[in-house]
């Protein structure tokens, strides 16, 4: 039997993609972000490919709103085997002159969202040896170059959101490998083809990003943070 994937932070770059690789596979996928429109029609489409696929629109930096997200996933869709947490939070580029509140909702998306997903769903992943994978960025690193490079671009809220996301993942892979629950995350390097980042110059395909977290939740391989490319 496959179990539900729940898609979190969903679009239309890797996100989609991963949806595609696991509902072609058997997986039910609930597809999560903020819009309902979008969201809506991204589950059609999926669901003209066979894929039974359903739309839960919410604001992932809301805990209690991702808590009860994860059990109307339960309800609508069966137990989840597996959270794809791709959720993307980049308010607060300055953070000299940022709105605190939006610093704050910068960590809330990219950690305490995903925290609350991960106790919501922990029974289910633990019956079922379940996985959590995660979308990293390079700017999770810790180096001059990248912080460098944060600071030019505006993007200093997402770096420290994606730096606390990264120590997080690697947390709760030494806390729940021994539940039989494998946590696993491909931290992207570059742009990705078809997003909002794209322009015109992007280099990755989506699927291969896709494939990688495939290969990752079947051989639930180490070490458990793979780079892309």
């Amino acid at each position: 039997m496959k179990h539900t994937i729940v898609v979190c932070g969903h679009g239309p770059g890797i996100s989609d993609a991963v949806a595609r690789h696991f509902g072609r596979l058997g997986h039910p996928v609930a597809l999560v972000a903020r819009n309902a429109d979008r969201l809506a029609a991204a589950a059609a489409a999926l669901a003209a490919e066979g894929i039974n696929a359903k739309a839960f629109a919410t604001d992932l930096a809301d805990p209690a709103a991702v808590t009860h997200m994860i059990a109307d996933v339960r309800a609508a869709l069966g137990p989840i085997g597996i959270v794809h947490y791709n959720a993307y939070g980049g308010s607060a580029g300055d953070l000299t002159t940022a709105d605190l509140g939006e610093l704050r909702r910068s960590f809330d998306v990219a950690v305490t969202g995903l925290v609350a997903a991960v106790q919501a769903s922990l029974a289910d992943l633990e019956a079922h040896q379940g996985a959590l994978l995660v979308t990293g960025g390079g700017f999770a690193y810790y180096d001059p170059n990248v912080d460098a490079m944060a600071t030019q671009y505006g993007a200093m809220g997402l770096a420290v959101g994606k730096a606390a996301q990264h120590k997080t993942v690697g947390l709760l892979h030494q806390k729940l490998a021994p539940h039989g629950i494998y946590v696993g995350e491909v931290v992207v390097l570059g742009m990705v083809k078809g997003t909002a980042f794209d322009s015109g110059h992007a280099t990755l395909e989506a699927s291969t990003i896709a494939e990688a977290f495939g290969r990752l939740y079947e051989t639930r391989a180490q070490p458990w943070s793979i780079t892309c490319p």
